[in-house]
């Protein structure tokens, strides 16, 4: 997750510096918005299962692993 977060912004640099706008946009677009609904969605289920804690503790770990 982390790795193929980082190889769309080195290539959204990559079009940065050779003047394409419209791939860095779109590039950005397709890596930013899965982050912040992958962690949006684990904010939602740490809300209906706030009692289980083993599970939310899982779903970070399954998304933030190399992080921990």
């Amino acid at each position: 997750f982390l790795s193929e977060t980082a190889a769309a912004l080195c290539l959204s640099a990559g079009y940065r510096a050779a003047g394409d706008r419209m791939w860095q946009g779109l590039t950005l677009l397709f890596a930013l918005v899965p982050c912040a609904l992958v962690q949006l969605s684990l904010v939602f289920i740490h809300r209906d299962v706030s009692r289980d804690r083993p599970l939310v503790l899982l779903l970070h770990l399954l998304q933030l692993g190399p992080l921990v």
